[in-house]
């Protein structure tokens, strides 16, 4: 194992990215490393920040959340530092994707932002992605931008049943 704490944090993260076919956000990559009291969270940030520094990863925000994916060059380090990371991180790495991997997926997946257009008015863009094929994009313009938000927190809850309903009414 790598005695440089650093080093062993970003590997963690790239190992996570590299066990799975969809983005994490910044926020499930913290969600693993603080419940399993790996690292603070300000230590996690420069290890992130330094990953993309170096284009091991890419980083890409959507509304309030930033997606992370390994490159293939991230890819390409990992394999050659893998076997630094202990076999029981892997093992609860491995785990923690198994167990949460539909909420993981859902929660990259389903996407809600909004915006003032030119017009005035608040625009809520509204995404729903499968393996990165875009099933559903909407965007409803609204007057204020209480309701463009509220519209966006919806859609994170209740996409399945408004994507059913469409379907249903449109077939």
């Amino acid at each position: 194992m790598t005695h440089e704490p650093l080093t062993l944090y970003k590997l963690i993260i790239l190992y996570m990215l590299n066990q799975v076919d969809f983005p994490l956000t910044s926020a499930q990559v913290s969600d693993f490393m603080l419940e399993g009291e790996y690292t603070n969270f300000l230590t996690l940030q420069q290890a992130i920040s330094e990953l993309t520094d170096a284009g091991l990863i890419t980083t890409h925000s959507i509304g309030n959340r930033t997606h992370l994916m390994i490159t293939g060059e991230g890819k390409n380090t990992l394999s050659f530092f893998e076997d630094n990371i202990g076999e029981t991180i892997k093992k609860e790495i491995l785990n923690y994707l198994g167990v949460h991997e539909a909420a993981l997926r859902d929660e990259v997946s389903i996407t809600g932002e909004y915006y003032k257009s030119t017009s005035g008015e608040y625009e809520a863009h509204l995404t729903a992605k499968e393996k990165n094929v875009k099933l559903m994009e909407l965007t409803l313009s609204v007057p204020t931008q209480e309701t463009a938000a509220a519209i966006c927190d919806n859609w994170q809850k209740k996409n399945q049943e408004i994507y059913q309903f469409l379907i249903g009414e449109l077939f």
